[in-house]
């Protein structure tokens, strides 16, 4: 395996970041050293994580090594799902782009949890209940 054969990139969400290697060839998909199945449980991840591949029908001619700390398990699948993307724009950005923009995988999803604020009840936009009379 050549140096050049390596695409790094790096996706997000939430409070999730994915550092993705993306190389050439056939081999197993793995997140923080994990087959994708085992990291990601359920039949719907592991569509959700094929997304990219499948877009831009390159199945079976890339695989990915993927780092990824912080957040849940969905914010960490949606920050993996960005760094593929990327990955794979890098690898060819003519043909796979307008693809993968079209489906929305390259839109950083900037939402994330709004803060508590003082004086407030438990929640962030929750009020206290004022008295009756």
């Amino acid at each position: 395996m050549k140096k050049s054969d390596n695409i790094f990139a790096v996706g997000r969400r939430k409070a999730s970041i994915a550092r993705v290697r993306l190389i050439k060839g056939k081999g197993e998909n793995l997140v923080n050293d994990r087959p994708v199945g085992k990291y990601f449980p359920g039949a719907s991840a592991e569509v959700s994580f094929l997304s990219p591949f499948k877009l831009t029908e390159t199945l079976g001619k890339f695989y990915a090594t993927i780092r990824v700390r912080g957040g849940g398990l969905s914010g960490q699948l949606a920050a993996t799902i960005h760094g593929l993307a990327r990955a794979l724009i890098l690898a060819d950005s003519e043909k796979f782009r307008p693809i993968l923009k079209k489906e929305g995988f390259l839109t950083r999803d900037a939402r994330v949890k709004e803060r508590r604020k003082f004086g407030l009840a438990q929640k962030a936009r929750a009020k206290k209940q004022s008295p009756k009379r």
